[in-house]
């Protein structure tokens, strides 16, 4: 159950304090008097009628004054205290929220549709929130303590958590849990929130369609792995992709897909199997594509050599403020793989490999828009050589505070479109007429 945010704040503290350190205590007892080893081969109606059975018990015992309704929430939220994520199970089956944000016991927001809000749940104490960390952590088999006192891991359910406690965390512990829909975004529902327009969904579609490499680039949390899982309907299905994630969150919509993930090291410093090492060992695995969640260090090298040695069509994102900048990293993270190429060979090798990039943004008000899609021309004068296809242009805010605009397309054609005439596909030629389309939320 989940405490109204709009009342007042410190009433809601003091009641709702209370009520999760009684809740505490009782759990206490309660896991004292279950026997956890036997409940595990009950089924899970029985389990969760025996736990309430006992908490009943316990509660009647310790806190004979409860209300009822008291009661009614206390006996539903017990169960989730001895098997789930306490105080944060409720929201973690609410489909609407985004992420969830513990900055300490007290002090917990959720993202839903792009915006921050108060979650309107609290944590008795640092114990209770330290718990629940333990809990979620084990179940991925890692731990979490002041030897180990920051865990990055991926639930089951794929949502990915971030976890730092003291002494790193100066405030207490701090949890963040970015969770990903059951049911990922369609390319058509970017088009109908005005995320993208259908013109450049047709043309990223026949740059995909024809094995044109690019990148996508933007913020935390713009979009980029959402737009990457809704662009891979359009591969064609008898292609063969492997993808290599840090964390595994890529929802792919193909049915040919191997999917790898990297793994950090154990307690004891080893047994790390980089993203880099998982790169390599793709390229044995007849890839027609190689997918990147996230290009972010060494691996970036041999990414490039993948798109220039028979894997065009490769896609993956980049960490950027816009496209140029993009570039800009992915030639460090080249310099970064240990070999000293020298800059103009650096800058080339990405030339040939990659031909667009697509640059999102998470604007105010929490709309998600594609700010620009850049195709790379060649290296001039020492730098890559950009030319613009297309953008978007914030003018303004409503009166809710979400960002209005316009898409504009510039009027470059761009040269990959030989590329897609060779592949057989023709897009009309007045889709790169320079114009501009406003659009709202």
């Amino acid at each position: 159950m989940l405490v109204d945010p709009s009342s007042d704040f410190d009433e809601i503290d003091e009641r709702e304090l209370t009520f999760q350190q009684r809740k505490v205590a009782i759990h206490e007892k309660l896991v004292d008097s279950l026997d956890l080893s036997m409940l595990a081969h009950i089924p899970q109606e029985q389990l969760a009628e025996e736990v309430r059975s006992v908490a009943a018990e316990i509660t009647a015992e310790e806190w004979p004054d409860i209300s009822a309704d008291e009661r009614d929430r206390l006996l539903e939220e017990l169960y989730d205290e001895v098997f789930g994520l306490g105080p944060l199970e409720p929201l973690m089956r609410d489909d609407s929220v985004s992420d969830i944000l513990v900055n300490h016991p007290h002090e917990i927001f959720v993202e839903r549709r792009g915006r921050l809000e108060s979650a309107g749940v609290i944590f008795a104490d640092e114990p209770h929130l330290i718990r629940i960390i333990q809990r979620i952590v084990s179940r991925v088999g890692r731990r979490i303590d002041e030897v180990s006192p920051m865990v990055d891991a991926r639930l089951a359910d794929g949502s990915r958590i971030n976890a730092v406690i003291p002494p790193l965390a100066l405030d207490g512990p701090s949890l963040s849990i970015r969770r990903f829909g059951r049911n990922p975004l369609q390319i058509e529902d970017l088009i109908e929130c005005h995320s993208i327009p259908q013109d450049i969904v047709e043309f990223l579609a026949a740059a995909i369609d024809a094995r044109v490499s690019f990148l996508i680039s933007g913020g935390t949390g713009a979009g980029k792995t959402t737009l990457l899982n809704a662009l891979t309907k359009f591969i064609p299905v008898d292609e063969r992709l492997v993808t290599v994630e840090d964390s595994a969150e890529l929802q792919l919509q193909h049915r040919h897909v191997v999917r790898l993930e990297t793994r950090p090291p154990n307690n004891e410093g080893a047994g790390e199997i980089t993203p880099r090492a998982l790169v390599r060992n793709s390229l044995r695995m007849r890839p027609d594509r190689i997918i990147i969640g996230e290009v972010r260090g060494a691996e970036a090298l041999d990414m490039l050599q993948a798109m220039n040695t028979g894997h065009e069509g490769s896609l993956t994102t980049i960490h950027a403020n816009d496209t140029r900048d993009a570039l800009a990293r992915l030639e460090l993270m080249v310099a970064m793989s240990g070999f000293e190429l020298p800059i103009p060979v650096v800058r080339q090798y990405i030339t040939s490999g990659i031909s667009l990039v697509v640059h999102l943004s998470r604007l105010k008000g929490g709309v998600r828009r594609v700010m620009q899609i850049s195709e790379i021309v060649g290296v001039r004068e020492g730098g890559f050589h950009l030319e613009d296809v297309f953008g978007f242009e914030q003018t303004g805010v409503d009166e809710l505070g979400v960002a209005q605009g316009e898409f504009f397309f510039t009027g470059y054609r761009p040269m990959c479109l030989s590329q897609l005439r060779a592949a057989g596909l023709r897009l009309p030629d007045e889709m790169f007429d320079k114009r501009r389309v406003p659009v709202g939320v």
